[in-house]
């Protein structure tokens, strides 16, 4: 150990995202003394918009708290490579600016990142050996290979002057995961013999008897499917997945189809597997040229977009506008991923969509063994709790109920101690009881038209609104004695009508309380654009709750001859 603990050092656990979500992994481990903490940061990730946040595509953790103590963050370690994991390096990098360390895997797919925001010359990226170790200050970080559904998945061992924390990462038991080694389970039980301060373990599948099962299974699965299918067969998988990227090329060629990838990531993830010797052995992949001249019954489109996301590959094709692939009847469609809560209804317009163009559907839900989770069930927390003995169990990545139940299930198995802190819970871990000792900053930010905002800034608000109430725009032309030159007009967009009182009717209704707003001012007030402007939008608003139950967006314009 670098030095001896000193009376006023503290170990701390400060989740800034992942807690209490699946997702957004911003996990912070400082050590010192209150007012001199040094600090480290593991994993960076980030997690996507949904109908709650239209036009958010991707949203960050909020690093404020982190920003300020930035010349103390003496590393960013990252586990994997999944986006919520490593996703938000790019964006947030700049405001930390510290070293990041990173297996080979994980460390191609992080310069692709860093080269798209031009900071690839920038920042310092140290690769890091499976196994390896990696000394920052009072950490010293021993990488344990774990396996998961991404090549190099790695648990971290933090020793510090105050005891070890077994920090898992994502990661299940599989005892043949076909790409990479298998968990290391004798690193970790001599973790055990050492003493394991606290372990912070995934969550995900808490809730869940058994065990994930094994990707050999799946590829098992999936031979004689994609044996039994006739014309043009697309997979869609997390692209991530390069073992199950893998097990399908290999089932397309054991059954004389050639493979031919749709979705940019399909090829980034590709590329970073085989810059680490993955993938061998395998007959090149068809271009979209290639792909076109082959029979039918030949080829295999591995494709992204298994989660139904609009501008994916599978859902152009579904679409019809792919400029390469399209799928027709007597063709399939073999769905080897599970629905990540929330996604339901894209998935299912996705799915019906094909359904329509008489494409033959196979998903886990009728071919339970084409699919197995990434994370571990209940069987393998337990013997991950009885290979590490930690003292403390402080559950992460997950929802308040995994997060919760896990506490419960680790205090069955005997763990003396367990917290489940939420996102800018800061723990102390040692010395004495672990418990909550503070409560920082942790919010969201959401990447919006590429541009970063803050959690429910007013361009969001007002877009909800629009979505919801509809919009109005109403504009009047005023002379020099500031009388009316022209309209009021209106303009409508998303607001409903009916043969009986057709829109054009509404909107002269609306532009009358415009006008009458209008002529209510008298003297200066008709001569300020501000009062005029909020007099007429008022008048509408209510105009338009009278006739519609709501208050759309109205936005007043005044000019002036």
């Amino acid at each position: 150990m670098t030095r001896a603990p000193r009376p006023d050092d503290e170990l701390v656990f400060l989740p800034l995202g992942g807690s209490n979500e699946i997702g957004m992994n911003f996990n912070l481990y400082g050590f010192g003394p209150p007012h001199a903490r040094k600090w480290i940061v593991v994993d960076l990730g980030v997690t996507f918009g949904d109908q709650t946040t239209p036009g958010v595509e991707i949203i960050l953790p909020d690093p404020e708290f982190i920003e300020a103590h930035a010349k103390d963050v003496l590393g960013i370690v990252l586990t994997h490579a999944h986006e919520d994991h490593i996703g938000a390096v790019a964006w947030l990098w700049p405001k930390l600016r510290a070293p990041l360390y990173a297996t080979p895997f994980t460390a191609f797919l992080l310069r692709e990142k860093l080269r798209e925001k031009d900071l690839l010359d920038e920042a310092e990226i140290t690769e890091v050996p499976l196994g390896g170790k990696i000394e920052l200050g009072p950490f010293e970080l021993e990488l344990i290979t774990l396996t998961h559904s991404i090549p190099e998945p790695n648990g971290l061992a933090i020793r510090t002057p105050l005891g070890i924390v077994l920090h898992t990462g994502d990661w299940k038991i599989d005892p043949d995961p076909l790409l990479g080694g298998v968990t290391d389970q004798d690193a970790i039980r001599k973790l055990g013999d050492e003493g394991v301060l606290a372990m912070v373990c995934d969550s995900t599948n808490v809730f869940v008897d058994g065990s994930a099962g094994s990707e050999a299974d799946v590829r098992a699965a999936l031979l004689p499917l994609i044996a039994g299918l006739t014309g043009k067969v697309a997979v869609a998988c997390f692209a991530s997945n390069v073992a199950r990227m893998d097990s399908i090329a290999r089932a397309a060629e054991a059954n004389g189809r050639r493979v031919c990838l749709a979705g940019r990531s399909m090829h980034r993830m590709s590329a970073a597997a085989k810059s680490v010797g993955l993938m061998e052995g395998l007959q090149p992949f068809l271009d979209d040229s290639e792909a076109k001249k082959f029979p039918p019954e030949k080829v295999l489109f591995l494709c992204t977009g298994s989660q139904g996301e609009g501008r994916a590959a599978l859902s152009r094709i579904a679409d019809g506008t792919h400029p390469h692939v399209s799928l027709g009847a007597g063709d399939a469609c073999v769905f080897s991923s599970r629905i990540i809560p929330g996604n339901d209804i894209p998935i299912r317009n996705l799915q019906n969509k094909l359904a329509d163009r008489g494409v033959r559907l196979f998903t886990e839900r009728d071919h339970p063994g084409i699919h197995v989770s990434g994370h571990p069930c209940r069987d393998e927390l337990k013997q991950m709790y009885q290979w590490a003995r930690p003292r403390i169990a402080v559950p992460t990545h997950g929802e308040r109920r995994h997060l919760l139940e896990h506490c419960n299930f680790a205090r069955d198995l005997q763990v003396s101690q367990a917290i489940a802190p939420r996102n800018g819970d800061m723990v102390r871990l040692a010395p004495g009881r672990a418990g909550i000792i503070d409560e920082v900053q942790a919010g969201r930010l959401y990447v919006d038209g590429g541009m970063v905002t803050v959690e429910n800034g007013d361009a969001l608000r007002e877009r909800r609104h629009a979505a919801s109430n509809g919009m109005l725009a109403v504009s009047v032309v005023l002379d020099g004695n500031s009388r009316i030159a022209s309209g009021p007009q209106v303009r409508a967009l998303g607001l409903p009508s009916e043969p009986d009182y057709p829109l054009d009717d509404i909107l002269d209704d609306l532009a009358d309380e415009a006008e009458q707003a209008l002529d209510r001012l008298k003297g200066e007030d008709r001569e300020m654009d501000e009062t005029v402007e909020a007099a007429m939008s008022r008048a509408v608003k209510k105009a338009s709750q009278r006739i519609w139950g709501r208050r759309p967006v109205v936005e007043t314009t005044v000019l002036r001859l």
